[in-house]
């Protein structure tokens, strides 16, 4: 494991936004949704392609807090621009879990 500073570690914005759409995505290569997140006033609204199709349904997500990763570069996935990355851990089948708080937290607020 390759080991980081903590100035790369303040780097990363690790930020908490909420689900407000969530579209289908044929085009991708692996099953995935297409979320529209709203990050607050002071970083807006971002767009992610997630592959969390089997674990989630597009009802569930819909007013979901999730973690990403707010200031990578955009990146071309298909025909869809994806404006971060949202964070999940692999369970024992492969199927992705969301990063989440506990409980409700302001849209935008970073990881401490």
């Amino acid at each position: 494991m390759d080991e980081i500073t903590w100035a790369d570690f303040e780097k990363v914005e690790l930020r908490v936004g909420t689900v407000l759409e969530v579209e289908e995505f044929p085009e991708a290569r692996r099953p995935a949704w297409k979320l529209t997140i709203d990050f607050g006033d002071e970083i807006g609204i971002k767009r992610s392609s997630a592959q969390i199709t089997l674990l989630y349904e597009r009802q569930d997500l819909i007013g979901k807090q999730v973690m990403a990763v707010v200031n990578f570069p955009r990146k071309q996935i298909g025909p869809f621009m994806s404006d971060c990355l949202v964070t999940g851990f692999a369970n024992e089948s492969g199927a992705i879990v969301l990063v989440s708080p506990d409980s409700p937290v302001p849209n935008g607020s970073k990881l401490l």
